[in-house]
């Protein structure tokens, strides 16, 4: 594994020295053309500092010298059922290969100055809105950047294989739309729509792995803000409504440490 020196491409002397880097040869070409894109290095306090390629902001030997970039994690809800939309990574995936997570997990890039913009959280929420277009084929229409609930931030670190893992400051995102699912192979290997018992059936059941982020959301507040989505519909449309039923539901303010 060869070093690199970062003031090379960003000038921020808040960033590691002689951070790592790897050949991605042995992966698979498209993923490994995204690791190119250049993720937001924040402080623990969510302060951006800096930009890093994906490669370098994902590898466990960078992590570990400190390097922490910004993330989202999109939950998508069914208006009619409250079902939620799960998906499994697929193989192809270089970190946490065909685990199960939530709707969309992804990040705010740094090549996009809408994607750079912190106010309301502009930023994550358009990036979601890409992501849910090229992991799951939804329509921008159905997901637009102002339909997202934003509820907090969590800062966690998670191993994948030794090699690669994640160090993020997570903005998690609830949204209620009757979604148009085509999912890109390359990205993804199942889907389905769960309720909370079929969830729970799966965090139970054998065979079944997911990722770490969404077992830490899962754990300390999935189920709670889920039981208060379905408390109560929207009372014009007789629909479940994340921004409805949760806005004001949680002081977002600070980012919560999970490390």
């Amino acid at each position: 594994m060869a070093t690199t020196n970062p003031a090379t491409d960003n000038a921020s002397s808040n960033l590691p020295n002689d951070l790592d880097t790897i050949d991605l040869s042995e992966y698979d070409p498209e993923q490994s053309r995204l690791m190119s894109e250049r993720c937001i290095i924040v402080t623990p306090q969510d302060k951006a500092i800096g930009a890093l390629d994906k490669k370098t902001c994902h590898l466990m030997t960078n992590i570990n010298k400190g390097l922490l970039h910004r993330a989202f994690s999109a939950f998508v809800f069914h208006p009619q059922t409250g079902k939620l939309l799960m998906q499994q990574r697929a193989s192809e995936k270089i970190t946490f290969p065909d685990m199960w997570t939530n709707t969309c997990c992804s990040h705010p890039l740094d090549d996009f100055e809408e994607e750079k913009i912190e106010k309301d959280q502009l930023g994550v929420r358009v990036a979601a809105t890409r992501k849910l277009e090229h992991e799951l084929g939804i329509p921008p229409s159905q997901a637009p950047s102002d339909s997202f609930q934003y509820l907090t931030r969590i800062h966690y670190l998670a191993p994948s294989d030794g090699v690669w893992g994640e160090h993020e400051v997570d903005y998690i995102l609830f949204i209620t739309s009757d979604v148009t699912v085509t999912p890109n192979e390359n990205e993804i290997r199942d889907y389905k729509w769960v309720d909370k018992k079929e969830l729970q059936d799966m965090f139970t059941g054998e065979g079944n792995s997911f990722t770490p982020w969404f077992k830490l959301i899962a754990r300390d507040y999935l189920f709670e803000w889920w039981d208060v989505l379905l408390s109560k519909k929207n009372a014009e449309t007789g629909l479940y409504d994340a921004q409805y039923a949760l806005k004001g539901v949680v002081d977002g303010s600070k980012v919560v440490s999970m490390v």
